[in-house]
């Protein structure tokens, strides 16, 4: 086991135990608040181009479709990210890397870019930063899908390709702190 994966699992494990009556109360909030189950699933694109599932807290109503108040404020905070420390702490993702993407992204990539794929998704990375506020973007976007297929997600590809060549224990360190102060 590398250095990376002791620490994605010992700190998976403190976070998850640290959180614990956390967690289960945003749960049964989501689980009231949409009348449905609080936890969402999605298949995502992983390392190696395998998928796994994600976990999320339920955002979304699933008969109206539209993100509930609670929603908004989870999403705001990154709260409804949080069950994604059981995918670190059973190894499909880890704290640093690039987020794992939904199919017809990443695992369409070619050549060179095709590396980000060898690397294992994470809760955090320098895009997901500079993106954060992302949905907001594309909301003022004319053509939102072409926006995103033209310019995020290529800046996003530059910023993780980065990332492969020159990812550390140390880098990895200064990104969670971007991402708690940010």
């Amino acid at each position: 086991m590398d250095t990376k994966r002791i620490i994605d699992v010992l700190f998976s494990i403190i976070l998850i135990l640290l959180l614990i009556i956390f967690l289960i109360l945003i749960f049964f909030i989501c689980s009231l608040n949409i009348n449905s189950n609080g936890l969402f699933k999605q298949v995502r694109v992983g390392q190696f181009g395998k998928s796994f599932e994600i976990y999320k807290f339920k955002t979304i109503n699933p008969i109206s479709g539209k993100i509930s108040n609670i929603g908004q404020f989870l999403r705001k905070y990154k709260i409804d990210e949080l069950p994604q420390l059981i995918n670190i702490l059973i190894g499909n993702m880890s704290f640093v890397g690039p987020r794992p993407d939904i199919s017809g992204y990443y695992d369409l990539l070619e050549g060179e870019n095709r590396k980000i794929l060898e690397l294992k998704p994470g809760l955090t990375s320098l895009a997901s930063i500079k993106y954060s506020n992302e949905e907001k973007i594309l909301s003022t976007q004319e053509n939102p899908q072409l926006y995103n297929d033209t310019i995020i997600f290529p800046d996003k590809i530059r910023m993780n390709l980065d990332y492969y060549y020159n990812h550390s224990i140390f880098g990895d360190i200064k990104i969670i702190i971007k991402t708690i102060f940010r």
